[in-house]
């Protein structure tokens, strides 16, 4: 599975962006897709996965409500709607898969194996 994500820009604070991560090869033992970020100077976190078959979505607490992880199957994509966007959520943004758990969803990022090319956000105060 090769997956890349875009749809990153410059955003004034409380504006809107959508960025997709679009996902070839494999799929078919896909089983979540997360989103991650890393900010200058800190460490790379999850902020929300979905799962590829199951639908089911789960969120960091620093997202929850503003964003939303939906998916296309269709078109082999990944969503992350981001509303309501701070200068704190500036990042670079990556999508990942994983490919191994297919019983559950999982919130540990090193559960990710499958990585794309980031795509930067940046929310300007």
């Amino acid at each position: 599975v090769q997956l890349q994500a875009s749809g990153g820009g410059l955003v004034q604070a409380g504006g809107s962006l959508t960025l997709s991560c679009i996902a070839s090869g494999r799929t078919t033992r896909t089983y979540g897709v997360g989103w991650f970020r890393q900010a200058p100077g800190k460490e790379r976190e999850l902020v929300g996965a979905i799962g590829w078959s199951s639908g089911h979505t789960l969120y960091a607490d620093s997202v929850r409500g503003r964003f939303t992880i939906s998916k296309d199957n269709a078109k082999n994509t990944v969503y992350l709607q981001m509303n309501s966007l701070k200068p704190e959520d500036t990042a670079v943004y990556y999508c990942a898969a994983d490919v191994s758990r297919s019983w559950y969803l999982s919130d540990v990022i090193n559960d990710y194996t499958l990585w794309g090319q980031g795509t930067q956000v940046t929310v300007s105060s």
